[in-house]
């Protein structure tokens, strides 16, 4: 496993993380809404009004041209769970920037996810 591999992977899980933080915040300022057609337009505008989320998809776009590049250079089984860091990267930073629970339960699975990145990265 070379170092450019592993830069490509841990770049991609960051920019995933760092999108789904971005959307989050947008959406707080779009807000809650219902899934319906009458509201299709209202908030179709809201959301092209909001620089974080344009910010959110342009990160999930960097995050996927990552993830090829790094599927190309190693083999998909380890690649692939290795993109579970973005969950407790994600769970970590929401919690100290959107105040979110992380509760005991949460810290044990994200310690579980961890360990198993752990074990596959020593395969």
């Amino acid at each position: 496993m070379n170092n450019s591999a592993i830069s490509l992977i841990l770049s991609g899980v960051l920019l995933n993380s760092l999108a789904q933080l971005a959307l989050k915040f947008g959406m707080r300022t779009v807000g809650y809404f219902e899934m319906s057609l009458v509201n299709a337009i209202p908030v179709t505008l809201k959301v092209l009004k909001s620089p974080a989320l344009f910010f959110g998809f342009g990160c999930y776009f960097l995050s996927v041209i990552c993830w090829m590049a790094a599927i190309a250079r190693v083999d998909i089984s380890y690649a692939y769970p290795m993109t579970s860091l973005g969950y407790v990267i994600t769970a970590i930073t929401g919690y100290y920037i959107f105040q979110e629970n992380l509760s005991p339960m949460r810290i044990m699975g994200i310690g579980v996810i961890l360990l198993g990145v752990y074990l596959v990265s020593r395969s």
